[in-house]
C-alpha cells in the first residue's frame, strides 16, 4: 500500500468506549433536561462584583438550565460611574433597562492565520444610549459602557454566545477594571443597594 500505510495503522493497546459515550450521552439527555430550570427566579440569580462591574447572572453555563448556547447577565452601573472596558471575539447585545448614558468602542484589526494578532485602531466612537434601546457590540471590538446620571443607576442586559468558548475561541481580555471592583467581595442584595447610592457631593 502506498506510503507504507498498511505496516503502522494496526497498533495501539487501548480499548476505549468514546462513540457509545457519546451514544449514551444523547439517550440520557431528555431526563438530565427534566431537572434544568427553565424559569430561573431572581433570588436563583447570583451576584458577581467583577472586573467588568455589579453583574447579576440571569443565565450562565455554570447555572442548571436548559440554556445551551447563551448567557446573559444584568449590569447595574452605579450612578455616574462606569463598567469595566473589555474585549471578546463573540457579538454582544445589551438591552437598557434602566438609565442613560454612552458607550465608547474601539474597532480592532484581527489576523487569524496560524496565530491570533489584533490592533486597536486610532479612532474611539461614541454611542449614546438610554432605556428602551439596544446596544450591539461587533466582533473583537473594545468597549465600555459609562453611566450618565449623577443620581441613579442604570443597568443593561448583556447576551452573548457561549458557543465561541466551547469552539475554543474564548477571547476574553480585561483592558480596565470597573471602578467598584475590589477582588474577594461577596454581593447580595443589601451590598449592592450600598453601593449604587449616589455618592454625597461636597
Amino acid at each position: 500500500m502506498a506510503w507504507g500505510e498498511a505496516k503502522t495503522w494496526n497498533q495501539g493497546d487501548q480499548s476505549l468506549a468514546f462513540y457509545q459515550d457519546t451514544l449514551t450521552d444523547a439517550a440520557e439527555k431528555p431526563q438530565r433536561d427534566l431537572e434544568r430550570k427553565k424559569v430561573i427566579k431572581p433570588h436563583e440569580m447570583p451576584w458577581e462584583l467583577a472586573p467588568q462591574g455589579i453583574l447579576k447572572h440571569m443565565i450562565n453555563d455554570q447555572m442548571n438550565t436548559r440554556m445551551e448556547t447563551v448567557d446573559a447577565y444584568m449590569q447595574i452601573i452605579p450612578p455616574d460611574s462606569r463598567s469595566g472596558k473589555h474585549r471578546h471575539l463573540a457579538e454582544e447585545c445589551l438591552y437598557v433597562l434602566e438609565g442613560h448614558g454612552y458607550d465608547l468602542h474601539q474597532d480592532c484589526d484581527v489576523e487569524i492565520t496560524d496565530t491570533y494578532h489584533w490592533i486597536p485602531q486610532d479612532e474611539v466612537k461614541r454611542f449614546e444610549w438610554k432605556a428602551g434601546d439596544v446596544i450591539y457590540i461587533p466582533p473583537n471590538t473594545i468597549h465600555q459602557h459609562f453611566n450618565a446620571d449623577p443620581n441613579k443607576p442604570a443597568r443593561l442586559i448583556s447576551a452573548i454566545n457561549r458557543i465561541y468558548k466551547h469552539s475554543g475561541l474564548n477571547d476574553l481580555e480585561q483592558i480596565e477594571n470597573a471602578p467598584e471592583y475590589e477582588p474577594g467581595v461577596t454581593l447580595n442584595a443589601d451590598k449592592v443597594a450600598e453601593m449604587i447610592r449616589p455618592k454625597i457631593r461636597r
